[in-house]
């Protein structure tokens, strides 16, 4: 199905990617197809910068793979801005990829600083959701 079929099927859609490359952005839809992965976040200065369109509660996005073909659709459930060192270990296991807070912090951090500038104290947009559609089941795990 064409982005714009699935546009048409969920209006107000946006579409974004997972991670910022093609092996990150593979690993954490797979994370979301395996229903580990129910949080995502982003530095503020992102979306204030006109990169990134904010996520809406109750709005259903199309989640693209690296090479701009849909992988899924998920409905944003909740949203808030936290600071990255008041992010808790709660959400931070949500997001599904590491096995404690301190491992959320590392990553992240490095993810960060590669993309932008990192500060402790940086505001995040802290947001859950969940899989409405999944474009391609057959490489559910």
């Amino acid at each position: 199905m064409s982005i714009d079929e699935l546009k048409a099927r969920y209006p107000g859609a946006e579409t974004f990617k997972f991670g910022d490359n093609a092996d990150l952005c593979a690993q954490l839809i797979a994370l979301v197809r395996a229903g580990r992965k129910t949080a995502t976040c982003g530095a503020l200065q992102s979306y204030e910068d006109g990169g990134e369109v904010l996520p809406v509660h109750g709005r259903r996005d199309i989640a693209l793979n690296w090479d701009d073909t849909p992988a899924l659709v998920i409905e944003t459930l909740e949203v808030s801005v936290v600071r990255f060192c008041d992010v808790g270990e709660d959400f931070a296991l949500a997001e599904g990829e590491n096995d404690d807070l301190a491992g959320w912090r590392r990553d992240h951090q490095v993810f960060f600083e590669r993309n932008g500038g990192f500060d402790p104290e940086m505001d995040l947009v802290c947001e859950r959701f969940k899989v409405v559609e999944d474009l391609q089941p057959e490489l559910k795990p």
